[in-house]
């Protein structure tokens, strides 16, 4: 199980340091991702994808919940009210409600992607200064040594937590 710490550094050329000892730590630069505001340059550093900075995750868990009960609705109406010659059974239910709930992750992963992630809302001013967000993902057994190693050698890292639970994909 793994926890994202994140902090903010003041500039790339500080970020750029902290990715380079957090590689000597052996943290794969797949488990870090930074984040600036548009026009800030970060050259090869490991940037964000669209799911860190979007909410397409959160998006697809609300229309998986939302799209399947709209779907099993859907199917004990058609159930209880078949159309005539048809005869329908609890088949129908299952089927309604697969297709309920792809088609409900699918709309609202795509809503998801243009809504900027709501676990990085905090960030948003400090981003938009021109400070740079990391994000690291770490074991749990190693959280308090990678950050107490943040802290020792960036005294201007601006830590901000860590997250409790992270997503296996993401």
């Amino acid at each position: 199980m793994r926890r994202r710490i994140y902090f903010l550094l003041p500039n790339v050329g500080s970020a750029r340091q902290v990715v380079n000892e957090l590689l000597l730590a052996r943290i794969d630069d797949h488990h870090i991702h930074v984040m600036a505001r548009e026009g800030i340059a970060l050259g090869d550093l490991p940037q964000a994808n669209l799911l860190q900075r979007s909410d397409f995750v959160h998006g697809v868990e609300i229309g998986l919940s939302v799209g399947g009960a709209t779907g099993i609705v859907a199917g004990l109406i058609a159930v209880a009210f078949p159309p005539e010659g048809i005869v329908l059974g609890g088949w129908t239910m299952l089927v309604m409600a697969l297709a309920g709930a792809l088609i409900g992750a699918w709309v609202a992963g795509m809503i998801g992607t243009d809504i900027p992630n709501s676990q990085l809302r905090e960030f948003t001013t400090a981003v938009a200064d021109g400070q740079i967000l990391m994000m690291v993902d770490v074991p749990k057994s190693r959280v308090a040594k990678v950050t107490d190693m943040i802290r020792k050698h960036h005294p201007e890292a601006d830590m901000h937590g860590v997250e409790p639970t992270m997503p296996a994909f993401p």
